[in-house]
C-alpha cells in the first residue's frame, strides 16, 4: 500500500526517480511520467468524461438501430420470444445503469476518502509544526 500511495500523481521521490529513469532508458517514457506527475490527478475526471461519451455513443447507436426491428435485432417470427427478449434486454439495461450509478457513487466515496486522508495528514503536519519545541526551548545561555 505504501508504494501505491507513493505512485500518486505528485512530486514524490519515487515518481521523480521513475521519470529520470524513463528519460534515460527511452525519452517518451520520461515524458509520459512527467505528464502523469503534472496532470495525473485529472485521470478520474477524464475517465468519467470518456465513459459519458461512450454511453452517449451507445445510446445514439441504439436509437439509430431501432429502425431495424426491436432494439436493432431482427424479429424471430415468434411474438412471445420477441417480447421476452425485449423485456430481458430492458431489464439488463436497467441493471447496467444501476451498476454504473453504484460505481460512480463508490468512486465519489473513494475520492472523498482520499481528500479526507490528505486533509488529516496536512492538519497533523500543521499541528506538529506549530507545537512548541521543548528541546530547543530548554537550551539557555548563561553569561
Amino acid at each position: 500500500m505504501v508504494n501505491a500511495y507513493a505512485m500518486r500523481p505528485a512530486w514524490t521521490p519515487l515518481t521523480i526517480a521513475l521519470m529520470v529513469i524513463g528519460f534515460i532508458v527511452f525519452w517518451p517514457l520520461g515524458l509520459l511520467m512527467l505528464a502523469y506527475i503534472v496532470w495525473g490527478h485529472r485521470v478520474p475526471d477524464l475517465r468519467r468524461h470518456f465513459e459519458g461519451m461512450k454511453q452517449e455513443f451507445r445510446s445514439d447507436f441504439r436509437e439509430r438501430s431501432r429502425g431495424c426491428g426491436s432494439r436493432g435485432f431482427t424479429r424471430s417470427g415468434n411474438v412471445a420470444f420477441d417480447e421476452y427478449r425485449e423485456r430481458e434486454l430492458k431489464r439488463l439495461e436497467e441493471e447496467r445503469r444501476r451498476l454504473e450509478q453504484e460505481r460512480h457513487e463508490f468512486e465519489t466515496f473513494m475520492q472523498n476518502l482520499r481528500r479526507a486522508r490528505d486533509q488529516e495528514e496536512f492538519d497533523r503536519f500543521m499541528r506538529d509544526r506549530r507545537a512548541p519545541r521543548t528541546d530547543e526551548g530548554d537550551k539557555t545561555i548563561d553569561l
